[in-house]
C-alpha cells in the first residue's frame, strides 16, 4: 500500500514539475511550438527513459490525471453558457462552419484510409483527432481505437493547426473575428481557442464555442461511424 502511494505521489510530482518547467520556457520565449502541452510531454518522456521507469508504472501512478481529464468534459458547458448571447447572434454561422469543418475532417480520414490502407484501429484513432482530448479519447474508445494513437494524433493535429492556422487565415484574407475564432477552435481545440483569445475577446469566445460544438457534433456522428467501420 505504501509503495503504491509513493509511486502515485512521485508520478504526480514528476508530471507537475515537467509541466511547470515547460510553462516557464513557453512564457519566456512565447513560441507556439513551445507550448507546455508538447514540451512538457517530451520532458516527461525523457525523465521516464533516464530513470528507467516502465510506462505501466507511470500510468498507474498518474491515474489521477486521467480521472480529472474525464471530469473536465463537464466544464465544456461553461463557455456555451457564458457566451449564449453571442451564440444566438451567430447560430447559423457557428453551426454551418463547425459542421463543415468536422465533416471535412472525417471525410479526410476516409480518403487517407483508402489511399494508405489504414486498418480499423488507426482509422478509429484518427477520426477524433480534431476535437479536444477528453472527448477524442471517449470517441476513439467507442469506435475501437487506440489511446496512444489518439493522443498522438490529437496533439500533432493541434500543434500543426495552431502553427499554420494564423498565417493561412491571413494569406486567405479572412478578417472576420467570428470566422477566425471558429476556424482555430475547430481545428486546434484548446490551443486554437487560446490563440484566438490573443486576437481579441470575440475571437476567443468563438474559439471556445467552436471547440465545444465540434466535440458535440462528432459525438452525434458516432452511431453512423460505427456502422461504417
Amino acid at each position: 500500500m505504501s509503495s503504491v502511494l509513493f509511486n502515485s505521489i512521485g508520478c504526480i510530482l514528476m508530471t507537475l514539475a515537467s509541466y511547470i518547467a515547460s510553462l516557464q520556457v513557453f512564457r519566456k520565449f512565447k513560441k507556439s511550438w513551445l507550448n507546455p502541452l508538447y514540451t512538457g510531454t517530451a520532458l516527461l518522456i525523457t525523465i521516464l527513459l533516464l530513470c528507467n521507469i516502465p510506462l505501466t508504472v507511470y500510468q498507474k501512478g498518474s491515474s489521477l490525471f486521467e480521472l480529472l481529464l474525464q471530469l473536465s468534459v463537464v466544464s465544456f458547458a461553461v463557455p456555451l453558457y457564458k457566451e449564449w448571447p453571442l451564440m444566438k447572434r451567430h447560430l447559423k454561422k457557428i453551426f454551418s462552419g463547425v459542421f463543415a469543418g468536422t465533416s471535412l475532417g472525417i471525410f479526410s480520414v476516409y480518403i487517407m484510409s483508402q489511399v494508405f490502407q489504414f486498418n480499423q484501429e488507426i482509422i478509429a484513432s484518427l477520426i477524433p483527432r480534431s476535437v479536444t482530448l477528453p472527448v477524442a479519447l471517449t470517441v476513439s474508445d467507442g469506435l475501437g481505437g487506440s489511446t496512444a494513437f489518439t493522443v498522438f494524433f490529437v496533439l500533432f493535429s493541434g500543434l500543426f493547426s495552431v502553427m499554420l492556422g494564423p498565417n493561412l487565415l491571413k494569406w486567405l484574407g479572412i478578417n472576420s473575428k467570428a470566422a477566425k475564432g471558429l476556424a482555430m477552435g475547430t481545428s486546434a481545440q484548446m490551443l486554437g481557442a487560446s490563440r484566438s483569445l490573443m486576437w481579441g475577446e470575440e475571437e476567443g469566445a468563438m474559439g471556445c464555442i467552436a471547440m465545444t460544438t465540434s466535440a458535440i457534433i462528432l459525438s452525434l456522428f458516432i452511431p453512423l461511424l460505427l456502422l461504417l467501420l
